[in-house]
């Protein structure tokens, strides 16, 4: 599946299917998950959360999305504009995974604020 993708300022309140948009005013992307089951996938951009990577014509996101709160749990990536289908994770794989962000963020934070004194 290939996304298209909009740079906005703000995300409308209906989101069409295969758009991928982006907000750089705020930082984030937002998209319907590419399982179908129309529920909204928010990719904040940030040192510890997603990168996005323009070339002109298309989008990429890093990480994967795993969405793991969703019925759905799908997993993908988007590379190049296109969905990049990933296996499903496992109950201990998502818990170990979602670990991983957590104790990554409150590290950056935590040299930011001792920066700040």
């Amino acid at each position: 599946m290939i996304l298209q993708h909009k740079f906005v300022e703000f995300i409308p309140e209906q989101l069409e299917d295969g758009v991928l948009y982006i907000s750089l005013t705020y930082c984030t992307a937002i998209h319907k998950c590419a399982c179908g089951c129309s529920n909204e996938v928010v990719t904040p951009f940030a040192p510890n959360d997603w990168k996005m990577t323009f070339d002109g014509k298309t989008i990429s996101l890093s990480p994967s999305i795993g969405n793991w709160n969703f019925d759905c749990r799908s997993h993908y990536w988007i590379r190049n504009s296109e969905i990049i289908l990933a296996r499903q994770w496992d109950d201990e794989e998502i818990k170990a995974g979602s670990k991983k962000p957590k104790k990554k963020k409150k590290k950056s934070f935590s040299k930011w604020w001792h920066k700040k004194k």
